[in-house]
């Protein structure tokens, strides 16, 4: 997980690592930087502030006191890091009982002694799994909200979409965006 926290932070100072392709050419990229990429301030918990302001004299003093400067991509790299050593391996625990209420003893025998490929990725698909779902609900959370609305109207029948854009045309002469 300590290396999580510092591998990310040197891999985000990388425009290759940080800028999604566009297109299959070769040559430099460059982008703007995702804000997760960006370094932002947190304030530390109230409960280490009092025990550092006590601890005045003992603490060095390049140990932030309040507040602390980092990437947001270190924290999901740290919450990822935790899940892959600590949850993970539970998907190896749930496959090798699963095989046992079924009385099987690999899944598989394409690998000699080891058991098929399920046998060498349980652990992986729950990773895969939480990976997803981790990025779509806190990285990338709102990033297409647009799109995935567009996307929704255009999906809708034409009566459907008169009575939504009659609804928004309310409510926003309502609250004063429109006049």
């Amino acid at each position: 997980m300590t290396i999580s926290f510092f591998m990310s932070k040197w891999m985000a100072q990388h425009e290759w690592m940080i800028c999604p392709r566009e297109d299959l050419s070769s040559g430099w990229i460059t982008c703007d930087p995702d804000p997760v990429f960006l370094p932002a301030e947190y304030p530390l918990p109230t409960v280490l502030v009092r025990s550092l302001s006590q601890l005045d004299g003992f603490v060095p003093q390049w140990l932030p006191r309040e507040t602390v400067t980092m990437l947001p991509i270190q924290l999901h790299a740290v919450i990822l890091a935790a899940f892959a050593s600590i949850i993970a391996p539970f998907g190896g625990f749930f496959a090798s009982g699963f095989k046992r209420a079924f009385k099987i003893k690999d899944f598989g025998d394409s690998i000699p002694g080891h058991g098929g490929l399920t046998d060498r990725m349980d652990c992986q698909c729950v990773m895969a799994l939480f990976s997803y779902m981790y990025y779509h609900n806190f990285v990338n959370s709102g990033k297409d909200a647009v799109s995935n609305l567009l996307s929704a109207f255009m999906s809708l029948d034409q009566g459907e979409q008169f009575a939504l854009f009659t609804e928004l045309k309310k409510h926003m002469h309502g609250t004063g965006l429109c006049n």
